[in-house]
């Protein structure tokens, strides 16, 4: 589908540009220097060094019993003076501590963070805490903890079995959406491939918990390269029981369509005209930046632009240019033209 624009008129006169220099002059002074009477500020004291717990309870949720989950938390020194943590230490049982050894001192500001594993021994619930004890004008935290042993085998389900992107232009992306749910005990899921690599996955951030009766959303992205109908076989792996899923994803490549914005002007009345330079900008609310799309002059009143992007518009115009290499301003401009999406 071809698209004309209106004739465009061209400058009709040249004229060189003179550019004029300003001088900037700096003027420097002194000051008197004399002596003060003023009595030096008082200083403030430094704010005592205070801790700050996140998160402020920890909850595993449905764990299989003989599996394990970890999580993390982090202390931090929110005061102005060092904190020396000088004991963490963790209760309940099927909850162990790591990452952290003693003592540490936080300077103030300064973050550091600790793991908590929960493995549950048998079915039920399960309740502990971490303790933190140091020099901080808060002398104790406490992150309490909590989680549920199950004997039921974890599961990993995927819905919808097939994501079908539909037809997508050659050169563009369409997207499906599925869910990943658990069921029994929480999944934990670690990787998530495709077999072909028009389709990608996204929307998890691996390793990735799911707790039992809970659901995480992802996208298939296809992105053909070619006309004509592709599939790939996407696979989920985990600790859920068995521990790889698939599913399929389908998509069909369609030929995109080809625009072009053919142009035409009324000849410049200046003399010693040799060509003309067409401009491009792209249209949004308003004209933007002008580029040069012409590599020589264009020695025709008429232009056709084949590159042009699908869903975008644009602005035009023709400046004329003599014999002597000067180049007149724009002409008038044609703004919004109008590319049909794909």
């Amino acid at each position: 589908m071809n698209t004309s624009s209106p004739p465009a008129r061209a400058a009709k006169a040249l004229w060189p540009i003179s550019l004029g220099l300003a001088v900037l002059s700096l003027a420097t002074f002194t000051g008197c220097q004399g002596f003060s009477s003023a009595k030096a500020a008082a200083t403030n004291p430094t704010p005592a060094g205070e801790l700050g717990l996140t998160p402020a309870t920890e909850t595993f949720g449905t764990v299989q019993v003989g599996s394990s989950q970890q999580q993390s938390g982090t202390v931090t020194n929110t005061g102005g003076s060092p904190v020396t943590i000088s004991q963490v230490a963790v209760s309940g049982t099927g909850f162990t501590l790591g990452g952290i050894s003693m003592p540490v001192t936080l300077a103030a500001g300064q973050p550091t963070s600790f793991d908590i594993t929960f493995a549950p021994q048998a079915a039920g619930a399960a309740t502990g805490s971490v303790t933190i004890t140091s020099n901080a004008s808060n002398p104790s935290l406490t992150l309490a903890l909590s989680g549920t042993g199950t004997t039921a085998a974890a599961q990993l389900n995927v819905s919808p079995s097939t994501l079908a992107a539909g037809n997508v232009f050659v050169g563009f992306s369409g997207t499906a959406s599925g869910t990943l749910s658990a069921t029994g005990a929480n999944v934990t899921v670690t990787a998530a491939t495709s077999s072909n690599s028009p389709f990608t996955i996204s929307g998890l951030s691996l390793p990735a918990i799911i707790a039992a009766g809970s659901s995480a959303p992802f996208s298939v992205t296809y992105s053909p390269q070619v006309a004509g109908a592709a599939s790939a076989t996407l696979t989920f792996t985990s600790n859920a029981q068995p521990s790889m899923l698939t599913a399929t994803a389908s998509g069909t490549g369609v030929a995109a369509p080809a625009h072009t914005v053919t142009l035409s002007w009324n000849a410049s009345s200046s003399p010693n005209i040799t060509g003309y330079n067409i401009y491009r900008a792209v249209y949004v609310n308003s004209c933007g930046s002008y580029q040069k799309i012409t590599g020589s002059l264009d020695t025709a009143t008429t232009y056709s632009d084949s590159a042009v992007a699908d869903g975008t518009n644009y602005c035009y115009a023709t400046t004329a240019v003599n014999s002597s290499n000067q180049e007149s301003g724009y002409s008038n401009v044609v703004s919004d033209v109008q590319i049909p999406p794909p």
